[in-house]
């Protein structure tokens, strides 16, 4: 039993206690043999009890010891752990601060008074002596989630106890420059598009071409040198762009005003040229980073070019430019691959769906008739989808003509209908629209989001389908419907064509989306209409579709009175707070306000039917009211876009829209 004592290792009041345990062993032993000497040699029990005598003594001696020095222990361990606890409270580099109800400082640890500076602050409301730490402190839940705050020019981690008034602050100043300047140097790529190369090099003469060449890769590397940057030309119209992120920093700032400077010097050259960039960072992989500055590209592309995309994981995309009418870019090739990709996508299929957006014009529904007859042409069964509770006027009476053409109105179906009929071979159509959230089928379209197609007119936006399986977006077409009318050059010539309905649809699309042909036209429209109308397109009939009537005109003529100047040459409507207009009714007092003197661009705010605050807005194209209209979430064209904000009163969004048309101009 000594050697398991001896081998264990205890504190030295806890000796003792062994050494009282040998004891008691031995007294037992000691009273066994008094007992038994008692009985054989008295005087050795004598002896004995006196030694007994002794051993007890020994005994309640130790024991006495044993317990002062426990108690000792105890009580200076008890010290120690208090002063240490105090220590820290006092000493450890954490900021500690006791508040109470009314959020008056109590009480502050030494490391914690060091960032109000010689203020006396105890018994102070904290609103009085720091109101930034008493916003941030009121602003915040409990948790005993650290969360990062800026306060004054330092860096903190905060758990807040609300419960029993304590703030915890860890300054982690030093920790968050090092994770900015980490931040700063990671890598960005982008690449770097020559919107309209080939055109204008194609009749072009070789010394011409080398000069024009010589002067925009001169422009851009000097403009890559001052911020810091590398562009390296890896083609006839596309460089490639790598910097660090403070660089880009530098050239965010700047609002890359290299694109009016390539754009305006190539102007007076006589051979104007933009820019289209596309620029990823935020990526550790550079493989996926090269991807996504090529989507930011292809994003760039798909809004008209002329602008700069920047985006970074996880980011919404901001962009810069896009402030110019997009230069058309369309060839008929191009149109004759996007009918080739059509045809072949028509041969995968069963069955097709084509939809517009919610609400649809004319635009939307005659882009939608055009799809239909094209894959009739090519044999397959196709379905216009349209919810017949959505229609305006113009469209009301088109569905009214369909309906005594027996063919053409089993094919006009309800989304719930194209829902039951949908198969996994099925194909979506996504006509006038590209924005998953204003689908005239969304259900249909969640079904088939893998085997869509996108045809359209408008600027791409942030919001856009995943893997969408074709994709014709030419932002300076007058309409969808021209675009459609275009594909019927490469269609099969042995079946039945447009028929008169069908190309008078297409032809008010057309009519409605340039304002009978005054705004945004180019050859290419005038060449569709002519098309529409070879094929049997009735002017007649499509002026008496795009009639008014009396209630719509009187309801707009109300939204012009309440016109206002908002600057000398933008214009805004405003409807009653209580009252709902169709969107159609605004878009045309849109419209209708440019043709007064002297109104460049016109904004008209209403409460749709749906509940939800529309802004419609058209320019001339001096003013870009799409980038306007980003700003509150939506957007179109330079001069014809538009938004729809959710929760919020006319007033209110009135109020929001004049804040966008200030920051833009403030910019500009």
């Amino acid at each position: 039993m000594k050697k398991l004592f001896a081998r264990i290792k205890l504190p030295a009041f806890l000796e003792d206690e062994r050494l009282l345990i040998v004891s008691a062993v031995m007294l037992v032993l000691a009273a066994l043999d008094v007992i038994v000497a008692f009985f054989i040699r008295p005087l050795v029990a004598v002896l004995l009890l006196l030694f007994l005598i002794g051993l007890v003594a020994a005994v309640f001696y130790a024991l006495a010891t044993i317990t002062a020095n426990t108690n000792k222990y105890i009580s200076d361990l008890s010290y120690r752990i208090k002063r240490g606890e105090q220590e820290a409270l006092i000493k450890m580099p954490v900021g500690i601060l006791i508040y109470d109800d009314r959020l008056n400082i109590e009480w502050a640890n030494p490391y914690l008074q060091q960032y109000f500076g010689d203020q006396d602050f105890l018994g102070q409301p904290l609103s009085v002596v720091d109101p930034a730490l008493a916003e941030l402190v009121a602003g915040k839940q409990e948790s005993n989630e650290r969360q990062k705050i800026h306060w004054g020019d330092h860096e903190f981690e905060m758990i807040i106890q609300k419960s029993i008034g304590v703030v915890y602050l860890m300054d982690i100043t030093r920790y968050a420059q090092i994770e900015a300047q980490a931040a700063e140097e990671r890598v960005a790529i982008g690449q770097i598009f020559l919107d309209n190369y080939d055109e204008l090099t194609q009749t072009m003469e070789d010394q011409a071409r080398s000069t024009l060449n010589s002067y925009v890769t001169n422009q851009l590397t000097d403009w890559a040198n001052n911020f810091g940057m590398f562009v390296k030309r890896i083609g006839d119209d596309r460089f490639l762009l790598i910097a660090y992120v403070r660089a880009l920093k530098k050239v965010e700032k700047d609002k890359f005003h290299i694109l009016d400077v390539i754009r305006e010097e190539t102007s007076k050259q006589n051979f104007p040229l933009t820019l289209s960039v596309g620029i990823a960072y935020g990526e550790a992989d550079l493989g996926q980073l090269a991807l996504t500055s090529q989507s930011n590209l292809d994003l760039a592309l798909g809004r008209g070019g002329d602008q700069v995309v920047v985006r970074a994981k996880n980011e919404q995309a901001r962009f810069y430019g896009g402030k110019t009418n997009p230069m058309e870019k369309r060839t008929r090739v191009r149109a004759r691959m996007i009918s080739g990709a059509l045809q072949e996508l028509f041969k995968q299929t069963d069955k097709i769906f084509v939809t517009g957006h919610q609400r649809p014009d004319m635009d939307s529904v005659g882009a939608a008739l055009g799809i239909r007859r094209i894959a009739q042409m090519n044999g397959k069964e196709c379905y216009v989808v349209i919810e017949p509770d959505q229609l305006h006027s113009d469209v009301q009476r088109l569905m009214q003509l369909i309906g005594k053409d027996p063919d053409t109105a089993n094919a006009i179906i309800t989304p719930e209908a194209a829902l039951a009929q949908a198969t996994g071979q099925s194909l979506f159509v996504m006509v006038d629209h590209s924005k998953p959230t204003i689908t005239g089928a969304p259900a249909l379209y969640d079904r088939l989001a893998a085997r869509t197609v996108i045809i359209d007119h408008h600027r791409r936006g942030e919001e856009f389908p995943d893997n969408p399986m074709l994709v014709y977006i030419e932002p300076y077409a007058s309409s969808t419907c021209e675009l459609i009318a275009e594909m019927f050059e490469y269609q099969p010539t042995n079946v039945a064509g447009l028929n008169k309905l069908e190309a008078t649809a297409m032809l008010a699309g057309i009519t409605v989306d340039t304002h009978n042909f005054s705004l945004r036209t180019g050859t290419r429209t005038f060449d569709a209409a002519s098309y529409l109308r070879s094929n049997g397109a009735d002017s007649l009939l499509t002026q008496n579709l795009l009639k008014e009537n009396v209630d719509a005109y009187i309801q707009k003529n109300h939204l012009i009175d309440s016109v206002e100047m908002i600057t000398a040459n933008m214009a805004l409507c405003t409807g009653e707070e209580t009252k709902s207009y169709d969107p159609v009714i605004a878009a045309q007092a849109a419209d209708t306000l440019l043709s007064l003197n002297g109104i460049e661009a016109s904004f008209v705010v209403t409460r749709r039917p749906d509940n939800r605050i529309g802004v419609s807005a058209r320019s001339l194209g001096d003013i870009n009211v799409q980038v306007i209209m980003e700003r509150l979430g939506g957007g179109g064209h330079l001069s014809n876009a538009a938004t729809q904000i959710e929760g919020k009163t006319v007033t209110q969004v009135t109020t929001m829209l004049r804040e966008a048309i200030a920051e833009e101009q403030a910019e500009n």
